[in-house]
């Protein structure tokens, strides 16, 4: 039987061409990467190319974005021009899933991330990317959110309208067809 967790050596050839072709389109994203190295840290890590191919799955469009140029990791975040559509109608987190009594989503953003093996951006990290490319021009995106607002009761979630990125709150548990959210993996360099 096989692993679902562990991608064959045809999804693994098929997924390194998508990201090796998005790689060189968004050179802007990494400057001073090259693809050889990438591609090397992939080559050791399975588990991230299967996290990597469950971003793609559901549209998250993943490249690696350097945040930090001193990084002993590579980190891949949802390029998408708009938040993933696998990953849109979720309320944020599990707790706010099981609260929900009426019209509950299929599944939250946290658990979704955590079910993937990556995790959401921070609010940091969205606009960071935004200065790189813009995103989210009609959806908007859930991000982490920090421990007090979430223990009140609400979550945090960001978008580019008006050449400006916004960030906002709702309730956890809302959902909305064009509200899901990107995720970051981060990878050993070897």
């Amino acid at each position: 039987m096989h692993d679902r967790r562990i991608l064959t050596k045809d999804e693994i050839e098929k997924l390194l061409e998508i990201l090796k072709n998005r790689f060189e389109r968004n050179s802007h994203l990494h400057r001073s990467l090259k693809w050889e190295e990438v591609h090397r840290a992939l080559l050791h890590d399975a588990s991230a190319m299967w996290s990597l191919s469950q971003m793609e799955a559901t549209g998250g469009e993943p490249d690696v974005v350097t945040l930090e140029e001193s990084s002993s990791t590579l980190v891949f975040m949802d390029v998408a021009k708009e938040s993933p559509k696998g990953r849109r109608s979720l309320c944020y987190d599990t707790e706010a899933l099981e609260k929900r009594k009426a019209n509950k989503p299929q599944n939250s953003a946290m658990g979704l991330a955590k079910e993937m093996g990556i995790e959401l951006l921070t609010e940091e990290e969205y606009r960071k990317v935004q200065e790189m490319e813009k995103l989210d021009l009609k959806t908007s995106s859930w991000v982490k959110t920090p421990e007090e607002i979430r223990k009140l009761g609400g979550a945090v979630f960001c978008d580019r309208r008006y050449n400006t990125v916004f960030t906002y709150h709702n309730g956890a548990d809302s959902y909305y067809g064009s509200r899901g959210f990107r995720g970051k993996l981060r990878i050993q360099r070897t």
